[in-house]
């Protein structure tokens, strides 16, 4: 069963993936990449990523930038499924 993350264990979580920052009651990270076909080409790997682990973060797409919000939606906060993406994400990310 997934939980909710107190905020001294989000924060210690954070130090391990420093790109990425936390914004009320999820984490966030934005990725600038070459151009546009780039940035959507990593959208469409977020996306695979995101529906194999069914957890579906919120994406945004600016020209070459990509913000990647996470947040455990139904626990109205971040859980450790949202680390768990955060770290796919990276590894598949330029």
């Amino acid at each position: 069963m997934r939980t909710r993350l107190a905020d001294e264990e989000v924060g210690a979580r954070l130090a391990t993936i420093p790109a990425w920052t936390r914004e009320g009651d999820a984490i966030v990270r934005t990725f600038e990449c070459p151009d546009f076909a780039a940035a959507i080409a990593l959208v469409v790997r977020i996306g695979f990523l995101a529906e194999a682990k069914d957890h579906h973060p919120d994406l945004d797409v600016r020209w070459r930038r990509v913000r990647v919000l996470l947040t455990t939606h139904d626990l109205h906060g971040v859980s450790e499924w949202d680390f768990e993406l955060a770290a796919a994400i990276d590894a598949v990310a330029p």
